[in-house]
């Protein structure tokens, strides 16, 4: 009887629900999306709830789908999403739905937060990186001066992670690289309890700690029967979202690196060292339990293409899917020229963490003029997010000395050729897809979960699983082009910050009285 991993992949979108096998080949696959809320400017909310459905049910599809026997699950990890608050209180509900990794309401708790350490320029020399209303610590502080009430009658705040731990195991933890974002001891691997106390926060409400790795425990009776697996089907704690792709994309030792293109995007390398981030960029707990990674993200990535054909592809002749949207949109980039007549989009839509951490920013379509069309459009966007990435890539480089001379690239963009093109073209650097990129995440979350079952030794044994199924090289004439067009680019953010400031100017943001749900997943 063949063995799998069944590995979920809760993302910002929904979940992807696949079995993987002990060698890392992704067998089958599923995706049940859930909504997303935005009560108000800058908020994302979810209910945790949705979470777990999406969870139990595609667990139920993929065993109708494929007919293997809930015994052939050696055991159950994730991969998640990372900075997603969820109060948890005393009889083991949500008290509210989770604050995301999108939301940036709590700016004003983050200059709090900065002051009491001297202001953000001796924090940002202090941390490597400024506090943001972005961030989890702030996120925190939010709900204890906005909804003291919940704050009061949290036992523990839980992340996406966590509050599945708990939905299959009824067991409250947090695993260490998802810990890592909101404050650990990188060395001990301990909660940095001194500094949440010293800016107002209760360690007492901060859960226990796990490693990837551990067994957390056994699917209990009521999650088993929901899911449609055997109850006492062990229960591995997986990694964050980031983390997990790293290990699914072979970046397991020393310096190694990878690009990641989803809904938001990012560059990471695996390290031994422990280093103070800059440019946005920060330092976290690896999937391995005795490394480090350095995460470089961008906020926006495939979610301004998410955002695009669905307001201007949605109601067009012909569109009765998703893919059907995603191969118009594909269609007019390959009909725009390179550089997209000079037209220059910024990929900022719900503010940015890297290059530059600043939650004010939005994004942008700069130097329109009559002779652009919806094409050109459609190509500025996939080069405004390679832009960023090449701006991006260029600062982690300089600043902490790694080098990237290939991209390895996963994530559900890596399957648009013209994208891997453009990236290849801006960068100037040689392009590789990994196989299943879509599916990374959850593959590296069950190659974690297989060195937790003692199925390799180590973190360094799975190298050489991953497997590269597409190139793309730099097209000789397009440096040039590119090159003019990122130095723009460049200009953008320094001559528009002010701008931004103050048509999106600080301060508390009121919600309405009924929050409204998005209609996109």
């Amino acid at each position: 009887m063949k063995e799998y991993i069944l590995a979920h992949d809760v993302g910002t979108g929904g979940c992807k629900s696949v079995l993987v096998r002990p060698d890392g080949r992704a067998e089958s696959k599923v995706f049940v999306p859930y909504a997303t809320y935005y009560p108000a400017p800058g908020w994302a909310e979810q209910d945790p709830q949705d979470w777990w459905v999406a969870v139990s049910k595609g667990t139920r599809m993929l065993i109708e789908r494929t007919g293997i026997s809930p015994a052939a699950i050696l055991c159950v990890t994730f991969s998640t999403q990372q900075l997603g608050i969820v109060p948890m209180g005393s009889s083991g509900e949500p008290l509210r739905r989770a604050i995301i990794w999108m939301d940036n309401r709590a700016e004003v708790e983050a200059r709090r937060a900065m002051k009491r350490f001297g202001g953000p320029v001796i924090f940002a020399a202090i941390a490597g990186t400024p506090l943001s209303g972005k961030d989890g610590i702030p996120k925190l502080l939010w709900l204890k001066r906005r909804e003291p009430e919940t704050y009061a009658k949290m036992v523990c705040f839980l992340d996406v992670g966590g509050y599945l731990l708990y939905r299959t195991t009824g067991q409250m933890a947090m695993e260490l690289s998802g810990a890592a974002v909101f404050g650990l001891d990188l060395k001990r691997k301990t909660w940095l309890t001194g500094i949440m106390s010293y800016v107002g926060l209760d360690p007492k409400k901060l859960p226990p700690l796990v490693r990837s790795t551990d067994i957390v425990g056994k699917l209990g009776r009521v999650a088993a029967s929901e899911c449609g697996l055997l109850e006492g089907t062990p229960v591995v704690a997986g990694a964050g979202d980031a983390p997990a792709a790293a290990v699914g994309a072979g970046a397991v030792e020393d310096g190694d690196g990878h690009v990641y293109l989803g809904t938001s995007a990012w560059v990471s390398f695996t390290t031994n060292r422990t280093f103070t981030g800059r440019y946005g960029a920060v330092v976290i707990q690896a999937a391995d339990p005795e490394k480090n990674f350095l995460h470089a993200q961008m906020e926006n990535a495939g979610g301004c293409v998410r955002w695009f054909t669905e307001q201007f592809y949605r109601d067009l002749p012909g569109v009765h899917s998703s893919d059907d949207l995603y191969s118009l949109f594909d269609e007019d980039v390959g009909k725009s020229p390179a550089g997209a007549k000079g037209l220059l989009f910024t990929p900022w839509i719900f503010g940015e963490r890297v290059p530059f951490t600043d939650t004010f920013v939005r994004g942008a379509f700069l130097n329109l003029s009559a002779q652009h069309s919806r094409p050109d459009l459609a190509r500025a966007i996939l080069e405004g997010v390679a832009y960023n990435l090449a701006w991006t890539l260029e600062s982690v480089e300089r600043a902490f000395g790694f080098f990237l001379p290939r991209l390895r690239v996963a994530g559900g963009g890596a399957l648009s050729s013209a994208w891997m093109q453009i990236l290849a073209n801006v960068t100037g650097r040689p392009v590789d897809v990994l196989a299943d990129p879509q599916e990374v995440s959850a593959v590296g979350a069950a190659l974690t979960a297989a060195v937790g079952l003692g199925r390799y030794p180590n973190f360094a044994s799975l190298k050489k699983l991953p497997r590269i199924v597409q190139s793309f090289e730099p097209q000789g004439g397009m440096g040039e082009t590119y090159a003019h067009l990122l130095r723009e680019y460049r200009v953008v953010y320094r001559r528009l910050r002010p701008v931004y400031r103050r048509l999106n100017r600080e301060g508390e943001v009121k919600p309405p009285a009924e929050p409204e749900m998005s209609s996109v997943p």
